[in-house]
């Protein structure tokens, strides 16, 4: 026999599922990154902000020095500029169709992966009658965004002629490393030898960037060489990097709590099978939430001030606990994660579980769990 307990009606909202973000975790590794690399600090608010939120992350990062913003779409840089912020801001993951002339007008800066997308922008340019504000991109060795270096000639030619009929303004040159969170791993130093190559033949064109940008995040923190005018930080606004502060606490309230015997089978597929008499208790969070479906039988969260393990499958909407022979009430708050403080697990932690990694988890957290940054939802 087992015993359900539910949650009782209280005069105040719901305990719910929250994603609490700190936005002075947020400040403190925007001043971390800063301090590091030396130099200028683009907060790249990206999906969503790594889940911290796009717009109070880009308000924290710039209230901490930040003095550009960046995204991987257009949407999103047009979010930004919606919600009032004025700050440089460039987008980089363009298709060749985009809204180039909504763009143009917000004043987002635009990455320039090929010749077809600087075509396209400077047609775009001609009709709205600005000056398009570009960063050439190059690959430095992904085979992934950017223009190859058997392209890049044509495309810094290109450039430069936009920029002397007064179409384009060349703010920048960038790329990306593929290993930077190996610093030793020689790809590196490669992909620093071909920034700098590509960095000479637009000199050699006439353009003159003044935004040379190659390191995100772990190359910020780990590999000065390729530190040069500004670094882009995204992941490591939350707190995902060597050193830096985690920005994100995931909660969720036991909704209803069950005594079972020892040999009770759990969830579909009865994965997991009590080995004691126990309280299960049960969370309302689950993989539509952002919650990893399939993870490692040592997941846990913290309940009650101890660490609890996670039983079988994690369901659609709901995940079980095993909260222990003193067991607790419903109304009960798990973390989830969170930066580690209390004892909880963190983000690092359920990627371990999940295999995968912390970008994976928090940016995996789903619509249905409300934002609460700094107490305020």
């Amino acid at each position: 026999m087992s015993a359900l307990v539910a949650a009782q009606p209280v005069d105040r909202p719901a305990p719910r599922p929250e994603l609490r973000v700190d936005t002075t975790a947020i400040a403190a590794n925007v001043r971390a990154a800063a301090t590091s690399s030396g130099v200028a600090v683009m907060a790249v608010v990206k999906a969503d902000g790594f889940g911290a939120g796009a717009v109070p992350a880009a308000r924290a990062a710039l209230a901490a020095g930040a003095t550009w913003l960046g995204t991987a779409t257009l949407d999103e840089a047009v979010a930004l500029r919606r919600a009032g912020l004025a700050a440089p801001l460039l987008c980089w993951l363009l298709p060749i169709d985009a809204r180039w002339e909504a763009a143009l007008r917000l004043r987002i800066d635009l990455a320039v992966a090929s010749h077809a997308h600087l075509r396209a922008i400077t047609r775009a340019a001609r009709r709205a009658g600005v000056r398009a504000r570009v960063h050439l991109h190059v690959d430095t060795g992904m085979a992934r965004d950017g223009a190859p270096l058997g392209a890049w000639p044509a495309l810094v030619a290109g450039a430069a002629a936009a920029e002397r009929a007064g179409l384009v303004e060349v703010v920048g040159v960038m790329g990306h490393l593929a290993r930077a969170d190996e610093p030793a791993d020689p790809s590196n130093a490669a992909g620093v030898r071909t920034y700098r190559s590509a960095l000479d033949a637009a000199l050699a064109a006439g353009l003159r960037p003044t935004v040379r940008h190659l390191a995100a995040t772990e190359a910020a923190l780990r590999l000065p060489a390729a530190a040069f005018d500004l670094v882009r930080i995204g992941a490591g606004l939350v707190g995902i990097g060597p050193g830096l502060r985690p920005a994100l606490t995931l909660t969720a309230p036991v909704v209803l709590t069950r005594r079972v015997e020892a040999g009770t089978p759990i969830g579909y597929g009865h994965t997991a099978t009590t080995e004691r008499a126990t309280t299960l208790a049960l969370l309302p969070l689950g993989y539509a939430d952002g919650l990893p479906r399939r993870i490692d039988p040592r997941a846990e969260v913290l309940l009650g001030g101890r660490r609890c393990r996670v039983l079988g499958r994690v369901s659609m909407d709901q995940a079980v606990v095993d909260a222990g022979p003193r067991g607790v009430r419903p109304g009960a708050v798990a973390t989830v994660f969170g930066p580690g403080d209390d004892g909880e697990p963190t983000a690092a932690d359920w990627a371990s579980w999940a295999g995968t990694i912390e970008h994976d988890v928090v940016t995996g957290i789903g619509a249905r769990v409300a934002r609460v940054v700094d107490g305020r939802a």
